[in-house]
């Protein structure tokens, strides 16, 4: 009986960890306890301040990474199993997998920590190392940067900090405050337990008055756009029959409500690959000029030579105000090309090994060519549009080398049906609004079948169509002027802060292990 009880009072920490990750998620869309990641954290740091090895301290990290991240990103597990072609056995060892190994990040957060523990400056550590480790998740593997802590405050909270920080900055503030929770129940001097968490709750209190510091303003401009959502399902969206039912749709759905600035058509909505569609490309192109309009819409373009496959958004109709020719033909230079590739779903890591191992490493559409970093934004009937497709927008330092001073718009379009009725679209909105309060720009969001959204550039969203309908959303929004500054610093005052708290204590380590050594 001591031996079971010894047992479980090991195992107890952990189990209490995976709890408190898997509680995280409702922090983000739909749920936005926005609070409750300074209570499931301060836990994570309270059991870390008690861990007596790196060992237990990197576990202690990736037991709460496998609650964070195996209830957060669950709805992958719908792509997986209904368009993998995987028996169930499999499709749930795949996901085991990728969970696993987003956990690795908050465990080597918190072996960090343990490595460089100072108690009197430990929430500045475990901010720091925090910030390190998701940096790296960021960029790893093409990076996966979803579910960053930061987000969860897009409605409250922390969110004025954004045009300033960023969200990579308010996750860093978010832990912190909850590192200085936890040292309420550390046995140290009052005033060091104490000063910390009177320092996170000034920060808190002065959110709401950086709105007044936002760096843009409201012109006198607005914009109105058209956002057409064809629902299509997505084991029909590549079938070859399908494809001009699927046209014909778009076409449909459009004709009675080209009366805007833009019409926005979400991710590959035309089917038919580029060089193929031109005869509809062209009458497309035709009606938009006629209609005084602009049309932009997904589609994949393809190179016979070289084998080379882009997944493209293009301008149809008038590039400036007062164009008098369509600005469409095939091969023109008003397009962008998706630069971050999803794993998998877009290009196949060891493709010559995976490809025939299972059908989820060749599913359709899986072998894209990159796009580059930095593109011209698009220019569609006079406005400038900062473009980002799918999960790209996930990735603020990629709109940030692409804002430019004439950049009016943020644009994203996207296919969700790959997740069905799940938290994953409303997570992925969550994600975009964040990106107009960094920006101080408008967004637009444009999806197959949901959530299709039209953002002011504080974060709120102006309207939304209903999911998994075939539909038209019509908005006007405002436009604005000035630069936040985030947009100018990024995250490099960030990164900054986190050098100047870590590579002291890394050269102090260092320098005592070479004493020991001597």
């Amino acid at each position: 009986m001591p031996a079971v009880v010894s047992k479980l009072h090991a195992v107890f920490p952990h189990l209490l960890l995976i709890l408190a990750g898997g509680l995280t998620t409702l922090a983000f869309a739909p749920y936005t306890l926005w609070w409750l990641p300074l209570v499931t954290l301060a836990l994570l740091v309270f059991l870390l301040q008690r861990a007596n090895t790196a060992k237990q301290a990197t576990l202690l990290g990736f037991s709460f990474g496998l609650g964070w991240f195996g209830v957060g990103i669950s709805w992958v597990h719908i792509s997986i199993d209904q368009f993998g072609g995987l028996p169930l056995a499999g499709s749930l060892g795949l996901m085991a997998l990728l969970v696993a190994y987003l956990a690795i990040f908050p465990a080597l957060a918190s072996w960090l920590n343990h490595k460089l523990r100072l108690p009197v400056v430990m929430p500045l550590v475990f901010a720091a190392s925090w910030t390190l480790a998701e940096w790296l998740r960021s960029v790893v593997l093409t990076g996966f940067p979803w579910l960053s802590l930061g987000y969860s405050q897009t409605s409250a909270g922390l969110k004025d900090f954004a045009p300033l920080i960023g969200e990579t900055g308010i996750s860093f503030l978010l832990v912190f405050a909850a590192a200085a929770l936890a040292q309420i129940c550390r046995p140290q001097a009052a005033i060091s337990r104490y000063s910390y968490l009177l320092i996170a709750g000034a920060v808190f209190a002065i959110s709401p008055f950086l709105n007044q510091v936002k760096g843009w303003q409201y012109s006198d401009d607005s914009l109105s756009v058209l956002l057409v959502q064809g629902n299509i399902k997505q084991e029909l969206r590549w079938a070859p029959e399908q494809e001009w039912p699927t046209m014909v749709k778009y076409m449909d759905l459009t004709r009675p409500h080209f009366d805007t600035d833009l019409v926005i058509w979400p991710e590959a909505a035309i089917p038919k690959m580029e060089p193929l569609a031109q005869d509809y490309l062209d009458n497309l192109n035709r009606a938009a000029l006629y209609e005084d309009t602009a049309v932009i819409s997904g589609i994949l373009d393809y190179n016979v030579k070289s084998r080379e496959a882009w997944n493209n958004l293009i301008v149809l109709g008038k590039r400036n105000a007062d164009s008098t020719d369509g600005d469409y033909f095939y091969g023109h230079a008003n397009r962008y090309s998706k630069h971050q590739l999803l794993p998998i779903g877009e290009f196949v890591p060891f493709e010559n090994w995976l490809r025939n191992l299972a059908p989820i490493f060749d599913l359709p559409m899986s072998s894209f060519t990159r796009g580059g970093f930095v593109q011209p934004n698009l220019v569609a009937n006079g406005y400038h549009i900062l473009p980002a497709i799918c999960f790209e927008i996930a990735f603020p330092a990629q709109i940030a080398a692409n804002m430019t001073p004439d950049t009016q718009i943020l644009l994203t379009v996207s296919n969700d049906g790959w997740f069905g009725d799940s938290i994953g679209p409303h997570q992925h909105l969550q994600i975009a609004q964040m990106r107009a309060i960094e920006f101080g720009r408008p967004l637009i969001r444009a999806t197959n079948n949901g959530i299709t959204a039209t953002v002011d550039a504080s974060g709120i969203i102006s309207a939304r169509a209903a999911q998994f309908s075939e539909t038209v959303l019509k908005d006007t929004l405002r436009l604005t002027h000035g630069n936040t500054l985030y947009s100018r610093a990024g995250d490099y005052p960030l990164w900054l802060l986190c050098s100047l708290i870590l590579l002291p204590l890394l050269l102090q380590r260092t320098y005592r292990h070479y004493v020991a050594r001597k």
